[in-house]
């Protein structure tokens, strides 16, 4: 814990993240996708002489140019401020470790802002092979953008045995290419590419949804159809692909979704996999709403039909981030850092012997409680506000009911000792710090705890 913690009343700060990142995964994966789209579908009418085409793909470049480059850049910086204050001390990893990988990132970044909106506003005024030469820039700079941040991004699930074995030396730098191209790096790539392509189609339906079926037929007809193929090679490879990234994920962490198939109807934790079935369902829904709606009546096609295929999408990709962010738990970075910014390796020499708040300069106590309910406070802020809260989502109150303060005491004992056997393991971190420090954590959570009520005194006769 390097910072001060950050209390965000209700949600947690996990979610403020995860809400800014579904935005801005619909946004950037369009980003890339339409690129190509935009390339392609200037390339084809121009070959074939289609120039009614040119009329409704500058409209789109127009759309994309807006969306991208201002709310698709503004949720990446959202992004940024709110990783820097919920998860700090992995964040500082990230950029240790790659920052010449961000730089590069950032390079081809602002070719992709320069090249947009260029692109938007030289129709027409430029030759037509020379406006084509843009766009094709500015997808080619939109695809490496794609490569440098699977790379980060995968590393966090799967930094890979080359990495670790340097963790916490000082010379994570020297395995950059090892920690890139990590275990899961080229499937996540591929999976990450097929959603580009389907997005690109999804977004592309919203535009050509608003042409006139009455007044131009056959235009709506052809850009609707070939906007709806962008959807069949991910629906087509997706499963094969997706087989390919779990193959290359963990065992450990494969172990949650058995876990959860195994508990389906009542188990601890079977949210993962109730969200990846909902992945399933969304994208079957999706196939089956565009090629009845879209393909086969693409002159009927309207914008609410389009915006309900593009809020499918956004419940996709929304449950395919919450499945790949729990499939990191208990870490957030695997097998080295804990959700909480416990590092694995200091767990008993430095934070069970000498204490966690030793190493937690950041973490104050405070002057207006009793000695060991400031510690016992400050225990909860630096270990467990990363994932719960008080009284929202996976509150500690729920997840506390009907315990006393004996039962609590020997929950912590539990997640403290971190054993085989302990049924916590999968998917949260251990309880670290001395005994008098997990005593206060727990005289604290007794304290505020509204699940544990005497039962009152029988009345008198």
């Amino acid at each position: 814990m390097n910072y001060p913690f950050w209390d965000v009343p209700h949600i947690g700060s996990g979610w403020v993240i995860g809400l800014i990142a579904i935005f801005h995964v619909m946004i950037s994966h369009f980003a890339v996708g339409g690129g190509f789209y935009l390339w392609l579908a200037e390339r084809k009418a121009l070959r074939e002489n289609r120039r009614e085409w040119l009329v409704m793909l500058r409209q789109h470049s127009k759309f994309f140019l807006v969306l991208t480059g201002v709310f698709g850049a503004a949720s990446g910086v959202g992004i940024w401020f709110a990783i820097g204050l919920a998860h700090p001390e992995a964040t500082s990893t990230l950029i240790h470790n790659f920052v010449f990988g961000w730089a590069i990132e950032w390079v081809f970044f602002m070719v992709e802002l320069t090249t947009a909106a260029v692109y938007y506003y030289t129709w027409g005024r430029i030759p037509d092979r020379l406006h084509l030469k843009v766009g094709w820039v500015y997808a080619v700079a939109s695809l490496f953008t794609l490569i440098i941040i699977n790379g980060i991004l995968t590393f966090m699930l799967t930094p890979g045995a080359a990495w670790l074995s340097v963790a916490g030396s000082g010379q994570e730098a020297a395995k950059f290419w090892a920690a890139f191209f990590n275990p899961t790096y080229w499937p996540s790539l591929f999976l990450r590419t097929l959603v580009c392509v389907s997005l690109a189609g999804i977004w592309a339906l919203v535009t050509c949804s608003r042409l006139d079926g009455e007044r131009q037929p056959a235009l709506k007809t052809e850009l609707v159809r070939w906007s709806a193929k962008w959807l069949l090679p991910s629906f087509l490879l997706l499963p094969l692909v997706l087989a390919w990234f779990l193959w290359q994920v963990p065992e450990s962490q494969r172990e949650l979704l058995k876990l959860g198939i195994s508990t389906i109807g009542s188990g601890a934790f079977t949210q993962v996999t109730r969200i990846s079935m909902l992945i399933a369902l969304t994208s079957g829904t999706i196939v089956l709403v565009v090629y009845f709606l879209a393909w086969r009546s693409p002159r009927e096609f309207t914008l609410s039909h389009a915006l309900a295929v593009l809020l499918l999408g956004l419940i996709a990709t929304a449950s395919g981030e919450y499945t790949r962010e729990t499939l990191r738990k208990p870490y957030v970075i695997g097998q080295h850092m804990y959700s909480n910014g416990v590092r694995k390796q200091w767990v008993a020499d430095k934070y069970n012997r000498e204490g966690y708040l030793m190493h937690s300069p950041w973490v104050s106590k405070d002057p207006a409680l009793p000695p060991q309910m400031a510690t016992g406070q400050a225990m909860f802020r630096g270990q467990c506000m990363s994932c719960h809260t008080r009284d929202g989502y996976r509150s500690m109150e729920r997840l506390l009911a009907g315990r006393n303060p004996e039962a609590i005491q020997n929950l912590l004992k539990v997640l403290h000792e971190n054993k085989e056997n302990n049924p916590y393991r999968a998917y949260m971190p251990p309880v670290v710090g001395t005994a008098d420090e997990i005593a206060a954590l727990g005289a604290y959570l007794a304290a505020w705890s509204p699940a544990f009520k005497p039962p009152p005194a029988k009345p008198a006769k």
